[in-house]
């Protein structure tokens, strides 16, 4: 922590902050989902929410996903702004049916008469060997389905004012955040994602990505903790004399196609680096998006991809490392499309 006017948070009290803020503006605001309330979520979310607001607006929930799920989702049909946690986005597919059908559908299914303002947000990523049932990313699967916006932090700045945000949207939004950029201290982290936070409440809209890292010689576009071995990557590079550009996306939905194409076309070369599964996935699309613009990006070498091989997350250290995308990965790959 730093001075009044320079302070840093981790991202899980970043989280918390913007929680707070909306729930101390508007009463509508409320907090319910797996170990949220005294626990203060699994990995730090929700910390300090129930002694402040009470447990009418922080409410800890029975494992019973589709049932607060949808809860939530009634909730905000009838003008509350809920937001619910479910522990780890591997558990989803319990309650695939409120998520797909009824809360991603329901403001076009009542021809936009009803709002749900509901945050859905749920811990994603490997990297601390808990292997392959609670170490996935998934979030492609929601950017997948119109009517969910999904956002994917990498940062705390941008972690409470993202929150902020998404609390005053009138649109259902899901809400990912990596563990292992948390801050949290029982698991390693990348401090790079503990940032200076204004006290005061702040928002960072949807749909606009951030060039974290400017370069003239290749474009690498990620998201969330890659953002943190991106930057690894870019800085040792740079030492050789390439000039990496590193666009962190912020949001899969809105995506910022914009900011991609500008920069491909001054780079000519394109990288993606995701955790999530590699086939049918963000990095696929990235590539198709630069694709079928190729008259204004002029290409001088194929799109390279790395992410998730298509298994199962490995629970085996040296295994897991080998499945997800390091440093080291996105170093040679870039090596070899400069060679």
């Amino acid at each position: 922590m730093g001075n009044e006017n320079n302070r840093e948070l981790t991202m899980a009290a970043a989280i918390s902050e913007g929680m707070a803020q909306e729930m101390e503006r508007d009463e509508n605001v409320f907090v319910m989902g797996e170990d949220v309330a005294k626990y203060g979520g699994i990995f730090g979310a929700t910390g300090g929410l129930l002694d402040r607001f009470g447990a009418d607006r922080v409410m800890d929930t029975p494992i019973s996903e589709t049932a607060f799920i949808g809860a939530a989702t009634g909730a905000a049909a009838e003008g509350m702004r809920p937001i619910v946690e479910l522990m780890f986005v591997d558990f989803f597919g319990v309650c695939m049916d409120q998520i797909y059908n009824h809360m991603a559908k329901n403001i076009y299914m009542s021809g936009g008469n009803v709002k749900l303002p509901v945050v859905l947000t749920t811990a994603i990523g490997g990297g601390y060997n808990d292997a392959a049932q609670h170490s996935q990313c998934l979030y492609s699967l929601f950017a997948h389905v119109p009517g969910l916006k999904i956002v994917v932090p990498s940062n705390a700045y941008d972690a409470k004012g993202m929150m902020i945000e998404a609390i005053r949207d009138d649109n259902p939004v899901m809400y990912f955040f990596h563990k292992g950029i948390m801050g949290l201290l029982w698991m390693a982290y990348f401090t790079g994602s503990t940032t200076h936070v204004p006290e005061e409440s702040y928002t960072v809209p949807f749909g606009k990505a951030k060039v974290v890292r400017e370069g003239n010689d290749i474009t690498l576009v990620t998201l969330s903790q890659m953002v943190h071995k991106t930057m690894q990557a870019a800085e040792t590079l740079e030492s050789d004399g390439i000039g990496v550009e590193v666009i962190d996306l912020r949001t899969l939905v809105p995506l910022d196609k914009d900011t991609i194409l500008n920069s491909v076309a001054k780079t000519h070369r394109l990288c993606v680096a995701d955790e999530d599964y590699l086939s049918f996935g963000l990095s696929g699309e990235i590539a198709a998006i630069v694709a079928e613009n190729l008259d204004s990006v002029d290409l001088t070498c194929p799109v390279k991809r790395l992410a998730v091989k298509d298994v199962p997350i490995p629970y085996s250290p040296p295994l897991e490392n080998a499945a997800i995308p390091q440093s080291s990965d996105i170093e040679n790959t870039i090596r070899g499309m400069m060679a």
